[in-house]
């Protein structure tokens, strides 16, 4: 069967399979994937909606001309909230435990999609409308103030972020650490973390609206699709299991081998990954070229 083939299986197989026994859910055919209903998981999911949500009814009366700004960026907060439900909350999570590419599935959902989709939406400027005007001005005035705007400034500027997601994906990936994070909830949950935040950080970096330098943006994506494409083709060429904790599963639901379920894996990593930041990279270039043309244009006539 073709890797594509055996990735869509999986898809279409996510109901299928147990709770885990690890951080995850053991593996064995037969079984069903159930919903991840953590509290740890689902309460501040629920909160971020549910601050988006007032904060959305207590601005969009005020919006008037920005009326259609603030309906792209509610549909992109949606899009970005349900991925993120999909994730961590739906089968899919639970699906990890039986196979990485499942797993992987996971990662690349939290950090190329969910991760540019909240950056693209800004919901921060809309959760603040859910605080009463005094709430409103205090934490307005705390996110001015050096202590929090210093940091914000450096971790999303575009090389320190790139950097720090890199270390992240590379660290979290090693057999040691990945393997560690599998055996134990408190860990697996840190790696999740790791990867959310230092996501945010990296699309905030490259997305700015006015980047201070648009090359340089352009070029942290172009490396970034080079740093996980590799290591998602290390795994994907790999003639041995990288991870403990799923080799010992043996055979997926799928019948897939510990190998093959990495090597599919690792292409998860590799294409997808590398299409979605050079596509940005990409986007970022024409947006930055657009303003020229039309300076040209205008010289011309």
């Amino acid at each position: 069967m073709r890797p594509v083939t055996r990735l869509a299986s999986l898809a279409l197989a996510l109901s299928v399979a147990a709770p885990p026994a690890l951080a995850h859910p053991a593996g064995g055919a037969g079984q069903r994937f159930g919903w991840t209903l953590d509290p740890v998981i689902v309460a501040p999911w629920l909160l971020g909606v549910g601050l988006f949500a007032l904060g959305w009814r207590r601005l969009a009366p005020r919006a008037n001309l920005g009326a259609g700004r603030l309906r792209r960026r509610t549909s992109l907060f949606a899009a970005g909230m349900l991925l993120l439900a999909s994730a961590l909350i739906s089968p899919l999570h639970q699906a990890g435990g039986h196979s990485f590419t499942a797993h992987m599935a996971e990662h690349e959902l939290l950090m190329l999609a969910v991760a540019p989709l909240l950056v693209l939406a800004e919901p921060l400027s809309v959760m603040l409308w859910a605080f009463p005007a005094g709430g409103r001005q205090t934490l307005g005035a705390l996110s001015r103030t050096p202590a929090v705007a210093r940091p914000w400034r450096v971790l999303t500027e575009p090389v320190t972020a790139t950097l720090l997601q890199a270390a992240a994906l590379w660290l979290w990936h090693a057999p040691a650490l990945f393997d560690v994070a599998l055996a134990h909830p408190a860990w697996h949950i840190a790696q999740h973390l790791c990867f959310v935040l230092s996501a945010l950080f990296f699309w905030s970096a490259v997305l700015k609206r006015r980047p201070c330098n648009p090359g340089v943006a352009a070029l942290c994506l172009f490396a970034t699709s080079v740093v996980s494409g590799a290591l998602g083709a290390m795994m994907a060429v790999a003639q041995s299991p990288w991870y403990a904790g799923y080799a010992r599963l043996g055979m997926t639901p799928l019948g897939l081998t510990p190998i093959e379920d990495q090597q599919l894996a690792g292409l998860l990593m590799w294409v997808p990954g590398g299409v979605v930041h050079a596509a940005a990279a990409l986007a970022v270039v024409a947006h930055v070229l657009r303003p020229a043309k039309r300076e040209v244009a205008d010289a011309v006539s």
